[in-house]
């Protein structure tokens, strides 16, 4: 801990680094304020003929029959009253193969989403990740027979001006391994979900490697720095350095030049890219090129024994001159590689990991010293900063420091992301951030898990709710998952936020949602959706959704309730008697054995599912609903597995050697089956990750590390030691095929055979035996190089009804 004295000095010298003017707290951010900045970026975007014709290009890419079926403007102005705006309306008197439907926009972005609005609305088309089902564009009517727009049209404005995109370390879950080809697709379905303030943060380590080398540090310094390909949003976070690494010449290079391609696109498109600043983070070389610089060494984040190879990374503290000068040097350095493309940067100092004292004044003058490294590089710089910290560090984020740190600097200077929004949402219970513009955004998903969850009431009303509040500083809506490419329902309901004015109700808007995803009108389709939404999509329990189902996220402890041997038959009494008579039993266990989330009755979610088989003969060739037929019967199957995991416990905690043999002989073959599932779709495949991974890589070196790396964050994610897994391992686990039968049928396997031969030596449970064991394979599953398919196998349909035959009958 710094004393007294250190921190007073270091108090004194950023209060002499506080703007000139600080901010009234109560001086809310006014319209006017806010159009000043729309019009300034609006300076930075492309010529109204360069955006019509991305537009086009987005139309092109998505339907290439239509292209002369549609006329793209950007609108005059005026036609919007605040905000950016769309109009649809039909082109009278149109010549044969001419253009039929007209969509003005303020922008490409949205002109894109009126086009998306207008294949939804008149044409009952759906958009959607490839890897959720893809596109539904059959219902499409051929050129020269579209619907028309009666009268003089439909417009629709935004309520508030942003529709936020990504997390910091969406990167990583989910981009890591993408190339221009796959960002190319991402960046038109942003534009058709109304996306225009995109976070963009690939190739900064080009950036950073080119700014510290101005600070005498040397490529080979940086090798410790940066993390490897599939780790980077942790190092740049300050979080880790080196795990995974080090970066190729080749990585940096490629990264740049993809980042270039990214942003010229959006540009294009008319979207305000949010570029990263800098936070603090420095490598270990800057205490010896700068002996007198205040750098600070950080704790621990989730090593095993604090290892110091990947743990306790370095911070230049923003008192220290220094500071500034790199922060601005990175921010010009971004600004002659990219141009000046943006005033927005995020910077999450504070995200896990506290300031060193609580004082609020010490913690104004931080923020305000942060900001002004952002100011010497743009004048104009508007600091975007996540809002996780407010509720993963609640205890010590309370008013005063929350208000100090948000305060820093003059109001309109900074956004912040009501990142977890749809869940806890920390505008209500600050004021509105205490007079500071916010976005509100939707986290959903952690480490990019499948698992079938959401809370379509939330997103529904949510941002409504918000925007309507009295003194709302709300200006935006984002999406702001860890991990995309799942619950496309989900998403499809939270972009559409972006333009909507009043608030939704899902269950209408799920019949045509349904309508639209598969392209026609089916009765027991429309009724599964319904239970799907009082149920999987209806979690009001307030826990934000992270998978741990027992085949994804095996529990790394004895068979005990807790660390200390209790007593068997203190264990089996807070277990439900066994039914008798019955393959197997969907109890909602209520006992206090740690068990995966469950906010919903398991019997619902199986009504729904045998909706979805009935109607399959009439959605033969649907990819989407092959899509969500697989993905629903994942779902029954892992909630099941986790009740025959908690009967395999109650047989071993009741000596009963043949139940515990059935029990664990059951999960073990739901694992293979529910693999065998999985391996239907071609959205479900471990080989797809894989071969993206060694599909970048240009010497055997790279293919190795890179499919390590690509290997490791699924799996045991960070360090261990023999006997002690990674604090993070499963936390991005999948439920892929090949992940299963690979990788977590052996550790279930091995499990359960050391259960027995301590059942039946009536000896106590060797964990650490167990551990040494599995952890031995796991490192060596992570080194591996073993082919898993990228095509899928077998009939989905079939499959999912046999399944449910031989589970649910």
């Amino acid at each position: 801990m710094r004393t007294l004295k250190l921190l007073l000095l270091d108090l004194l010298v950023l209060l002499l680094l506080l703007p000139p003017s600080s901010p009234s707290p109560s001086r809310p951010l006014g319209k006017a304020a806010m159009k000043e900045l729309l019009r300034r970026l609006d300076g930075k975007r492309a010529s109204p003929s360069i955006q019509e014709a991305a537009a086009w290009g987005v139309l092109k890419r998505l339907l290439p029959n239509h292209t002369s079926s549609f006329g793209f403007e950007i609108a005059p102005k005026g036609i919007c009253e605040e905000f950016g705006c769309f109009r649809i309306s039909s082109i009278e008197n149109s010549s044969y193969g001419g253009p039929e439907i007209l969509i003005q926009g303020t922008t490409a972005v949205e002109i894109s989403s009126g086009l998306h609005w207008y294949l939804k609305y008149w044409c009952g088309a759906h958009i959607s990740w490839d890897k959720t089902g893809g596109n539904q564009v059959a219902s499409v009517p051929p050129p020269g027979s579209l619907p028309r727009v009666e009268g003089q049209g439909v417009k629709l404005e935004r309520p508030v001006p942003w529709n936020y995109y990504q997390n910091v370390v969406t990167s990583s879950y989910s981009f890591v391994w993408w190339d221009w080809k796959r960002w190319e697709k991402e960046i038109d379905w942003m534009a058709l979900q109304g996306v225009n303030l995109p976070l963009a943060f690939t190739g900064q380590e080009s950036i950073w490697q080119k700014v510290f080398q101005d600070f005498n540090v040397s490529i080979k310094d940086l090798h410790d720095f940066f993390g490897g390909p599939a780790f980077l949003a942790w190092a740049r976070m300050g979080n880790l350095h080196g795990w995974g690494g080090p970066l190729t010449q080749n990585w940096l290079d490629q990264q740049l030049r993809l980042q270039k391609h990214i942003l010229s696109r959006m540009i294009e498109l008319g979207m305000t890219p949010v570029l990263p600043s800098f936070s603090g983070n420095v490598p270990a070389v800057f205490r010896k090129i700068f002996p007198s610089a205040n750098i600070t060494r950080l704790g621990d984040w989730n090593t095993v024994n604090g290892n110091p190879r990947w743990c306790c990374t370095y911070l230049l503290g923003p008192s220290d001159p220094l500071f500034v000068e790199v922060g601005e040097a990175f921010i010009k350095q971004q600004v002659k590689e990219y141009g000046d493309i943006t005033d927005i940067y995020n910077c999450d100092t504070f995200n896990e990991n506290s300031p060193p004292t609580n004082d609020p004044a010490y913690i104004s003058a931080l923020g305000a010293a942060i900001y002004k490294a952002m100011l010497k590089g743009d004048k104009d710089a508007i600091w975007l900063m996540q809002g996780w910290l407010f509720s993963s560090d609640a205890a010590f984020w309370k008013p005063p420091q929350m208000r100090a740190l948000l305060h820093s600097v003059p109001i309109g200077k900074m956004i912040v992301l009501d990142l977890f929004a749809d869940v806890k949402p920390i505008w209500k219970t600050s004021s509105q951030f205490y007079g500071v513009p916010y976005i509100w955004c939707m986290l959903h998903n952690f480490g990019g898990n499948i698992e079938m969850y959401g809370i379509l009431d939330a997103i529904s009303s949510g941002p409504i709710d918000a925007r309507d509040s009295q003194n709302s500083t709300m200006v935006g809506v984002g999406l702001c998952m860890e991990g995309i490419e799942q619950n496309p329902v989900v998403y499809e309901l939270m972009s559409e936020m972006a333009f909507r004015s009043q608030k939704i109700e899902p269950e209408d808007w799920l019949k045509s949602y349904s309508y639209r995803r598969y392209g026609q009108a089916i009765p027991q389709i429309e009724a599964a959706w319904e239970v799907l939404y009082h149920t999987i999509y209806n979690c009001t329990d307030g826990f934000a959704d992270h998978n741990k189902d027992y085949i994804v996220e095996f529990p790394d402890s004895s068979p005990f309730l807790t660390g200390s041997q209790l007593s068997k038959e203190g264990w089996i009494q807070k277990l439900p008697t066994l039914e008798k008579n019955h393959r197997f039993s969907f109890r909602e266990t209520n006992t206090n054995v740690a068990h995966p989330h469950l906010w919903y009755s398991n019997e619902e979610a199986i009504k729904a599912l045998k909706l979805f088989l009935i109607a399959g003969n009439d959605l033969v060739g649907s990819l989407t609903y092959r899509y969500d037929l697989v993905d629903l019967t994942r779902q029954v199957l892992s909630k099941l597995a986790n009740q025959v995991y908690l009967d395999v416990m109650a047989a071993y905690h009741s000596n009963n050697t043949s139940r515990l043999t059935l029990y664990s002989q059951k999960f073990l073959e739901l694992i293979e089956d529910i693999d065998t599932l999985l391996a239907s779709d071609d959205n479900f495949l471990l080989g797809t990750w894989l071969e993206s991974a060694k599909k970048l890589a240009l010497s055997k070196r790279e293919r190795k590390q890179y499919e390590w790396n690509a290997r490791t964050q699924v799996t045991m994610w960070y360090d261990n030691t023999k006997t002690n897994q990674s604090k993070l391992h499963d936390y991005a686990n999948k439920f892929w095929s090949g992940l299963l039968k690979g990788y977590y049928l052996p550790r279930a396997s091995t499990y359960f055979s050391y259960l027995s031969r301590s059942l039946e030596g009536n000896e106590y449970f060797p964990l650490e035996e167990w551990r040494k064991d599995w952890i031995l394979y796991s490192n060596k599953w992570q080194a591996g190089t073993e082919l898993y398919s990228v095509k899928a196998v077998g009939d989905a349909l079939a499959i999912s009804k046999s399944l449910a035959a031989k589970y649910l009958s």
